[in-house]
């Protein structure tokens, strides 16, 4: 059996609102409570070797198991078979549909388990903890359910499974479908049976038709709709945020301290969610995302942006160490919340005006005061080109040291330069020419101080020998053509230099924890795209192919990648890389008019 706790078995459920992760054999190992930034009560997963802070049913003389997603849904199916030919199926989902002319989505699992041969034998063990892996809690037992009672928490199982055995844990025989629901301390007013069937309908309906409405390419369905519904799933929609993966402190490389909280929005990161969504039609992810930042903005009393923020913008993002959690295979420390927030980071500006740009182009968006929007932007535009030349943290949160980079200068670039684009669509020449100004200002600093003639590429930052794969974007955002010499310079010089194997490092000298030694998945991404741009095309499909070829069970993956084993590390399901996946099929693959 594999590790129950690798990532590689590990399959998401949500809505929009909570998320859970589950292991091959049905074991709910992961489920911060209420939201997606919540207290993990099932933290199994950052327990090591402790046998608490999860769910799972015990089936007697378990012999294999077998998971699948229902079709374009994120209910999940896990099908567990005993020696002597008894088996039962478990399906696993948190609602999510259309009620009362609202989304219903609430901070709830409901976990159906079904015999389908023999007579199976099992167990049902629930050992949640709380307060970080710290406390457990109280086990108060009513006539249909158990009350899970901590200091200031409490989480109800409600079940018509004999309640006596599952607060036991003792074995028993079930000759019918038993059913559990996970979540807020309140009275189940409905048949359990009757209501799980009729809401897993309904929301395997809401996925159905939300996949139906994508615009998909024709090869890799199935890599794409997969990470489109994960994509999904990390948006926060009551306010509009998006997370950078579901999980904390799982390392970017084994018995490392790379370990970070990514439970929370980067404003960067959310909007490469935004694009990859918009590119197949599912603009309403964007429609929140720039709700929830125009409160992030309006916190600012200087027209500073933070790189991330938590799911409700003031929320408090202080990092802290939890004591009580050994961390994932025992490789600590696990971290609460990001030290990230207080970074400067300049390229953030350009990523908040690139996710607005789309309001002023696209005519299926509902109508906005675009006047007002464009006079938000150009504030933030205002900051974006005061400080683009101006040493920050940059795009890998270096925590050790300060430079002008490349990247955040090309993406303050990018926020005069678009700016510039918004202008024109307005009609407003003379704001067109002012930020064009500004645009080619910037410019005229990254091709004169970040070209290193000697390397034969645009280097990391001004006047370094550091290549960086963070300036593989420069022709995806239209600073230079991709048939630029010094472009396909540029990507011959970093495959040659960071490649390991067929896997792209984010850069190759130290940081503050030494040496990297993971790939960082969608840089390998960024280094098929640009490839492609270059003519290169066979040889991206190649690559693009082996990758797809190195996600998990569950069809995804996390942020990086062991060159020399393939098994993935880092927080999971992470974004980034699920954006590569639908960026790099799109632009790869066959066209419709093949079969038409």
């Amino acid at each position: 059996m594999k590790d129950r706790n690798s990532t590689v078995n590990l399959s998401p459920i949500g809505n929009c609102a909570t998320a859970a992760l589950i292991d091959h054999e049905a074991r709910i190992v992961w489920w911060c409570y209420p939201y997606l930034d919540g207290d993990p009560v099932f933290c199994r997963l950052l327990m090591d070797e402790q046998e608490d802070g999860f769910m799972d049913i015990v089936l007697d003389r378990f012999q294999r198991a077998e998971q699948r997603y229902r079709p374009n849904s994120a209910v999940l199916e896990t099908t567990l078979w005993a020696s002597d030919g008894s088996g039962i199926r478990v399906v696993d989902f948190a609602p999510r549909f259309i009620q009362h002319e609202r989304s219903y989505r609430p901070p709830m699992l409901i976990r159906r388990i079904e015999p389908i041969c023999g007579y199976p034998r099992l167990q049902v063990r629930i050992r949640p903890r709380f307060s970080w892996g710290s406390a457990s809690p109280r086990k108060v037992m009513g006539s249909n359910h158990i009350r899970y009672v901590g200091e200031s928490e409490t989480l109800r199982v409600t079940t018509n499974a004999p309640v006596a055995y599952v607060a036991r844990e003792a074995a028993f025989v079930v000759t019918q479908p038993i059913v559990f629901v996970l979540g807020a301390d309140e009275i189940f007013p409905a048949d359990l049976e009757e209501t799980s069937n009729r809401f897993e309908e309904r929301t395997r309906s809401y996925w159905f038709q939300w996949c139906r409405n994508l615009s998909i390419p024709l090869e890799w369905q199935d890599a794409v709709l997969r990470s489109a519904i994960t994509l999904k799933l990390s948006a926060y929609e009551e306010t509009g945020a998006v997370v950078a993966a579901m999980t904390t402190s799982i390392p970017e490389a084994p018995h490392t301290e790379r370990n970070w909280d990514y439970r929370a929005c980067w404003l960067r990161d959310a909007f490469f969610v935004v694009r990859a969504l918009n590119l197949l039609g599912a603009t309403r992810t964007m429609e929140g995302f720039l709700g929830y930042m125009r409160n992030a903005f309006a916190l600012s009393q200087d027209g500073w942006l933070k790189p991330v923020y938590g799911l409700v913008p003031s929320d408090d993002l202080d990092e802290v160490i939890v004591a009580a959690l050994p961390g994932y295979r025992g490789m600590g420390p696990v971290r609460r919340g990001n030290a990230a927030h207080v970074q400067r980071q300049n390229d953030v500006f350009g990523a908040a005006i690139m996710a607005n740009t789309q309001w002023f182009h696209d005519q299926r968006l509902p109508e906005i005061d675009k006047s007002a929007l464009f006079q938000e932007l150009e504030r933030m535009g205002e900051k974006a080109v005061a400080v683009a030349l101006e040493p920050d943290a940059g795009i890998w949160e270096y925590r050790g040291r300060a430079r002008v980079h490349t990247h955040s200068a090309l993406m303050c670039w990018a926020s005069a330069d678009r700016l510039r684009r918004i202008a024109l669509t307005l009609r407003a020449e003379d704001r067109a020419a002012y930020w064009s100004g500004h645009a080619d200002r910037i410019r005229t600093w990254i091709e004169e101080r970040t070209w290193n003639a000697e390397l034969g590429a645009f280097v990391e930052s001004e006047g370094s020998e550091t290549l960086d794969a963070s300036v593989l974007l420069m022709a995806d955002l239209g600073f230079l053509p991709p048939s630029d010499p010094r472009f396909v310079s540029t990507v011959e010089a970093i495959g040659a230099g960071l490649m390991r194997g067929k896997y792209l490092l984010r850069y190759n000298h130290p940081d503050d924890f030494g040496e990297p030694e993971t790939a960082f998945i969608v840089c390998t991404f960024w280094y098929v795209l640009a490839l492609h741009a270059i003519g290169r095309t066979d040889d991206a499909r190649a690559i693009f192919i082996d990758l797809l070829s190195r996600r998990n069970a569950a069809g995804l993956f996390s942020e990086d990648l062991d060159p020399a084993t393939g098994e993935l590390w880092g927080n999971y399901p992470q974004t980034y890389s699920l954006v590569g996946t639908i960026l790099c099929a799109v632009a790869l693959s066959r066209p419709w008019s093949e079969i038409a």
